[in-house]
């Protein structure tokens, strides 16, 4: 599903609140699944999954931008339902999460209650949602060759940084 939002809407992201709810559903269906013995995805990801099979996922983008394009396709062949919404004011969207211009990535999600920034591989977003840590988000900042969406070969290992109050820390290298 692709939603377009003309530049001069004033739209903002969910509010804190708004955004637990999803949380809470995205926790029990991990659980449930865990519980039920679920099998991984024929990619071997060990992403947890709802009943539906899929994890909601809402990808803020500039309308131009092909490799956020290939991240959501990335990101559906591993489980995700992807909402991708275009937005010619993606500063706004960064602000709103509290990311600091050296965090950036290219696009920004939003999975439950965390933020996702960047090109992120899908194991540091497992991660995120098995350990459920008490951060705002996690963030691959630049637009790292051999990451998820794009091309080039990977050179060494990325680090993944959870941002709480806008603070980054490291959270995962893979």
């Amino acid at each position: 599903m692709t939603v377009i939002l003309p530049s001069w809407t004033s739209r903002r992201l969910p509010n804190l609140a708004a955004r637990l709810v999803p949380a809470a559903l995205l926790f029990l269906a991990f659980v449930t699944a865990s519980a039920c013995g679920s099998s991984s995805d024929s990619v071997g990801s060990s992403v947890p999954q709802s009943a539906e099979g899929l994890i909601p996922i809402t990808v803020y983008k500039s309308p131009s931008c092909s490799c956020c394009t290939a991240w959501e396709e990335y990101l559906r062949k591993h489980g995700f339902n992807v909402t991708s919404v275009k937005t010619d004011d993606m500063a706004a969207v960064k602000d709103e999460q509290g990311l600091s211009d050296d965090m950036q990535g290219c696009h920004t999600a939003l999975l439950g209650d965390y933020f996702i920034e960047g090109m992120v591989p899908v194991e540091a977003i497992t991660q995120l949602l098995e350990d459920q840590p008490a951060i705002d988000g996690i963030a691959l900042p630049g637009m790292p060759a051999g990451s998820p969406g794009m091309g080039g070969e990977k050179d060494g290992p990325f680090t993944i940084y959870a941002i709480t109050d806008g603070v980054a820390t490291e959270f995962v290298k893979i």
